[in-house]
């Protein structure tokens, strides 16, 4: 099981008081005990990189984990090399709601938030 640890450490990511109560809504709504909230950083996008987000149930070997309010984040230790340091927040505004990653690794980002270079 991956190493979990507190959003302080270096390296560790964070959930926003906002992301997490979201994700405690939509969560409880799968119906499914256990579910963790999984981030990964894919080559694409417009900017070189790309956050994806997925629910999952497993934590693998080369994962580490960030609990805020307790709900759990899941993310490999490639996609954290480039997350280190991020908030992971949630944000409402008139175009819509959606997850958003502060991430101060980035030099770069697309329009719409959803892809970076480093």
């Amino acid at each position: 099981m991956g190493d979990s640890i507190s959003a302080v450490e270096e390296g560790a990511i964070a959930l926003s008081e906002r992301a997490a109560q979201r994700l405690t809504t939509m969560l409880a709504s799968e119906d499914r005990p256990g579910l963790m909230l999984r981030v990964t950083v894919n080559g694409g996008g417009c900017a070189g990189f790309q956050y994806s987000f997925s629910f999952d149930d497993a934590v693998n070997p080369d994962d580490r984990t960030f609990v805020r309010d307790g709900v759990t984040a899941v993310i490999d230790e490639a996609s954290l090399g480039l997350l280190a340091g991020s908030e992971i927040d949630y944000v409402e505004d008139m175009i819509g709601a959606a997850f958003q990653v502060k991430n101060p690794n980035a030099t770069s980002s697309c329009g719409c938030g959803s892809s970076f270079s480093v």
